[in-house]
């Protein structure tokens, strides 16, 4: 579920040589530089230094800034310069790295499934949504009692960084903040509709209903109907993250004051990101950089802890990255030193996921001191051992094109949960900083016990859980509605 590799190239740059001798010498010009397609680069100042000195540096290896992030000193470059690694350091610079083939996808979930709309009746409930009853993810979290002391605050706006939000869906129609929405794809900002409109994926308008499709007589109920999600689109065409995306993301939401972001991705092209690794080290700084800027303006993060059924505690083999093609898979031993990003990253809500039976979704990713809480995200296969599938078992939220409503599973699925009990939160306890909302999200979590032995639910998905009321597989526990606004 991972993807590919971050290269240094290792050509030496050319330097112009001046002769000086006895007699005055011609200067011997410097051969041109290699050129090649052009590709992207991080480049990196010193930590809280100007960007100023490794701008013109860029300028000099023959790169262009398209995009300058001064609040934590990270370049977002494009050069033809296939040497541009080597010529670009230097003073000013801390580290630089190819981002060329670094593009991940987006966690691996299971397709949409539609809903039957014609087989559904409409169920009375206290929401008045035509399919409230099939939504067991929000009864599960008391998404109902929450909403009878409030559906969210107008003003909070929860950051969607995904493939786009669909905001003709009636369900989102008035949910959307077109005004803080914008596209990131390439590092560079832009505010159009159509730029942060989805236009081959709908994984960010499915995440977008569960934080917060409206209460208005049509489909769902999110978790904060009465909140606002923007889009910020980090998921291109092809389906693939890119760096440079994340952290335009991470930085825009927090420059435009949200409280909240759902993250469901990894920043790499593989799933794990080794800092003891040259070619990966440059990635990590950028981005906890990026991180740490957010988290000081106020923005909490919460990340979805993947679908690989991988203990992040322990130490083991990854044997499927990178995955988009363009490298050979490679098997590389998963230490301390390596970090699935962004759900390993200090102050980050990491979230797996359940069933509707509230025990660990076969897929789930886990890990003591790594998941904070656990969520709805949906497992389809705990009825049946594994051995078919039952949709309804997913979670139901809006999808795109088409304006309707179908099934998806994931640790996808559960992070929006929480972003949404994070925005309710917020909305009943004003001016909450990062600390103190992930705090009081862990503290008002339902406990969840280890099972005993190991668990697999689904043949071939084994996993062992470790700890006592806060464990691996669910953290502090499923989180709760009611219990964060009370």
């Amino acid at each position: 579920m991972n993807k590919s590799r971050l290269i240094g190239v290792a050509s030496a740059a050319a330097l112009a040589i001046g002769l000086i001798g006895a007699a005055a010498a011609p200067a011997v010009a410097a051969p041109a530089a290699a050129t090649g397609p052009e590709a992207g680069y991080l480049v990196l100042a010193p930590q809280g230094k100007s960007v100023a000195k490794a701008a013109a540096r860029v300028a000099a290896a023959g790169g262009t800034v398209v995009a300058s992030y001064d609040q934590i000193g990270v370049l977002v470059v494009r050069s033809t310069n296939t040497a541009f690694t080597t010529a670009v350091a230097g003073a000013g610079v801390q580290s630089v790295a190819s981002t060329e083939g670094l593009g991940t996808t987006l966690v691996d979930d299971e397709e949409s499934v539609a809903l039957d709309a014609s087989a559904v009746e409409a169920a009375g409930d206290p929401t008045g949504e035509q399919y409230w009853g099939l939504q067991w993810d929000m009864t599960q979290i008391d998404v109902d009692k929450a909403h009878e002391i409030t559906t969210g605050d107008p003003s909070v706006v929860v950051g969607v960084l995904d493939s786009g939000i669909d905001a003709t869906h009636p369900d989102l129609a008035t949910q959307v903040a077109k005004d803080q929405s914008a596209s990131c794809i390439g590092g560079v900002a832009d505010t159009s509709e159509a730029a942060w409109s989805p236009t081959t994926s709908d994984h960010g308008t499915h995440v977008a209903g569960t934080i917060a499709a409206a209460i208005n007589g049509v489909g769902i109920a999110g978790v904060a109907p009465g909140v606002k999600v923007a889009s910020v689109k980090v998921v291109d065409d092809a389906g693939f993250i890119y760096p440079e995306a994340a952290i335009c993301g991470y930085l825009w939401a927090a420059d435009h004051d949200m409280p909240v972001t759902n993250n469901s991705y990894f920043i790499d092209p593989w799933e794990f990101n080794c800092v003891n690794d040259p070619r990966q080290r440059p990635v990590w700084q950028a981005v906890q950089r990026a991180l740490a800027y957010s988290t000081a303006q106020g923005t909490l993060t919460v990340a979805s802890a993947g679908n690989s059924n991988v203990d992040l505690q322990h130490k083991f083999i990854d044997s499927s990255s990178p995955n988009d093609g363009s490298y050979p898979v490679e098997d590389r031993t998963i230490t301390g030193a390596c970090r699935d990003l962004p759900a390993e990253a200090p102050g980050v809500v990491t979230v797996s996921a359940v069933g509707p039976n509230e025990q660990k979704s076969y897929y789930s990713s886990y890990g003591l001191g790594v998941v904070d809480v656990t969520a709805p995200g949906g497992d389809t296969r705990f009825r049946t051992g594994g051995v078919s599938s039952t949709p309804s078992d997913g979670v139901l939220s809006t999808v795109y094109p088409g304006g309707g409503w179908g099934y998806k599973q994931g640790t996808s699925m559960a992070g929006p949960h929480v972003a949404g009990v994070a925005a309710l939160a917020v909305s009943a306890h004003p001016g909450m900083k990062p600390g103190a909302l992930a705090s009081l999200l862990e503290r008002t979590s339902e406990s969840l016990p280890c099972p005993d032995g190991v668990f697999e639910p689904r043949p071939g998905w084994p996993a062992v859980c470790t700890g006592g009321e806060r464990n691996g597989f669910y953290g502090a526990g499923n989180i709760n509605a009611l219990n964060v606004v009370q």
